[in-house]
C-alpha cells in the first residue's frame, strides 16, 4: 500500500520539533487508516492555529460559503478562514506560529481552490520567513496525463493563478514545489513524499480510500467529468449541483437533448457516452425546476479526454440555443466567470473551430509536459 505524506510523520519528527505548528487541511487529510491528520499533529506535534480553506476544516460550508474565524471544537485550537476576507495568511496569524503545514487532497484540476490557499500561504511564509511543510498525496485522475489550454495571466484568479493547463499532471507536493521554484515564490519549502506510488496511478490503484474533497465532488469520477463541466459554472446550464450526480449531469429547462446527444455521438469523442436525463436541482441554478440534461458516463477513463469534450459541449450548446448565457463577472477585473474558468476568453468569444480547439489544445499540452518534468518527485 501506498504511505502518503502524513504516514511517515514519524520519520520526520524533526521538522516539528520545538515549533508551534499552524495546518491548512480539510476533511480529506487523513492518514491510511483514516486517522485526520487534525488529530495525528495535535497528538504529535504542537499544533497552535489552523487554517480553514473553502469549506472549512471539517468540511461543513457548501461552495462559496464565506468562513469566519472560530475555534475548533474537538482540539480547541483557533481555526483562521482563509475563504473569507483573507485568502493568504496576514502578518498577525503568522505571528503565532513557527512553522506552517498543509495537508489537502488535490483533485487534478486547475480551477481547484485549494491549491491556490496553498500558493498564497507558500506567499505568506516567504513574506514572514516562516518554512513550510507539504504532506504529499495522489493526483487522483493520475500524475501523467495533461490535458488543456495554459492559463493567461491577464485571467489569473482564484480559479486558476499560474499558467497551468486544466489537468496538469502532478501531485500537489510536486505543484507546490512548481509555484515555489518556477513562479519565483522562493519559499522554505519541504516535501513529505510518499512511498510506493507511482506517477501513472489514479486513485483507484492506490489502495487508499476515497474521501470526497468537497461537497460537489462525491467520487473519483466526478474528479475526471469536473475537467469537463465545470466550466458551464460560467453560464446559465446547471453543472449538477443540487443533485446526487454534481458535474456528471448538466442541463437546463431550455436544453434541446434529442439534438445534443445525437451531435455528440457524431462527434466520435473517446472514453465516454452520453445518456439523456432529467432532473431538478435542490439548489443552485434551477432551483427547484425541470431540467432536460445529459449524463457524462466514462466508459475509459484512460482514453477519455475532459477538457476538449468539455469545450465541444459549451460550443455546442452556446452555438444551438439562443437562451443559452454567459453568466457575468463575479471579480474585480470584470472578466466574466468562463473567462476565468478557462483561463482566457477564446471559448467565449467562439475563436477558434473544433479542430483549432483541438490544436491549441494538444500543442499547450505538449508544452507544459516539458516544463513539468523539472518537478516530479516520482517515476
Amino acid at each position: 500500500m501506498i504511505k502518503l505524506g502524513i504516514d511517515l510523520i514519524s520519520q520526520n519528527k524533526h521538522l516539528f520539533k520545538s515549533k508551534r505548528l499552524g495546518l491548512i487541511t480539510n476533511p480529506t487529510g487523513v492518514n491510511h487508516d483514516l486517522e485526520s491528520t487534525i488529530d495525528i499533529l495535535n497528538r504529535e506535534t504542537n499544533l497552535v492555529a489552523m487554517f480553514s480553506p473553502e469549506h472549512g476544516v471539517r468540511g461543513d460550508l457548501q461552495a462559496g460559503v464565506k468562513a469566519e474565524d472560530y475555534v475548533d471544537d474537538m482540539t480547541g485550537v483557533k481555526v483562521y478562514s482563509l475563504y473569507g476576507k483573507s485568502k493568504k495568511p496576514t502578518k498577525e496569524m503568522m505571528g503565532k506560529i513557527d512553522l506552517l503545514a498543509f495537508d489537502i487532497q488535490g483533485v487534478g484540476a486547475r480551477f481547484y481552490t485549494y491549491l491556490y490557499t496553498m500558493a498564497y500561504a507558500m506567499m505568506a511564509c516567504k513574506e514572514h520567513n516562516i518554512p513550510m511543510v507539504v504532506f504529499d498525496r495522489p493526483n487522483p485522475v493520475n500524475a501523467n496525463t495533461v490535458e488543456g489550454n495554459i492559463l493567461n495571466t491577464k485571467y489569473r484568479s482564484f480559479v486558476g493563478y499560474y499558467p497551468l493547463p486544466q489537468r496538469y499532471g502532478l501531485t500537489i507536493g510536486e505543484l507546490a514545489r512548481m509555484f515555489n521554484e518556477e513562479f519565483n515564490i522562493n519559499a522554505d519549502l519541504t516535501i513529505i513524499k510518499m512511498e510506493n506510488y507511482h506517477r501513472d496511478m489514479d486513485y483507484s490503484d492506490t489502495g487508499l480510500t476515497f474521501i470526497f474533497p468537497s461537497p460537489n465532488i462525491p467520487t473519483m469520477e466526478t474528479c475526471y467529468v469536473y475537467l469537463s463541466t465545470c466550466i458551464f459554472e460560467g453560464t446559465n446550464l446547471s453543472e449538477g449541483r443540487g443533485t446526487t450526480k454534481p458535474f456528471q449531469m448538466i442541463g437546463s429547462p431550455y436544453l434541446d437533448v434529442d439534438w445534443l446527444t445525437e451531435v455528440l455521438k457524431k462527434q466520435n469523442l473517446k472514453g465516454v457516452k452520453f445518456r439523456k436525463t432529467y432532473f431538478t436541482p435542490t439548489f443552485s441554478k434551477h432551483k427547484d425546476m425541470l431540467c432536460k440534461g445529459i449524463e457524462l458516463m466514462i466508459t475509459d477513463k484512460d482514453i477519455f479526454q475532459p477538457v476538449i469534450t468539455g469545450f465541444i459541449l459549451l460550443t455546442f450548446i452556446k452555438n444551438h440555443h439562443h437562451e443559452f448565457e454567459f453568466l457575468p463577472s463575479f471579480s474585480k477585473d470584470g472578466h466574466p466567470f468562463l473567462d476565468l474558468l478557462v483561463g482566457d476568453n477564446f471559448l467565449r468569444e467562439g475563436q477558434y473551430s473544433i479542430a483549432e480547439l483541438k490544436k491549441k489544445i494538444n500543442e499547450d499540452s505538449e508544452k507544459f509536459k516539458q516544463l513539468k518534468r523539472r518537478y516530479h518527485l516520482y517515476d
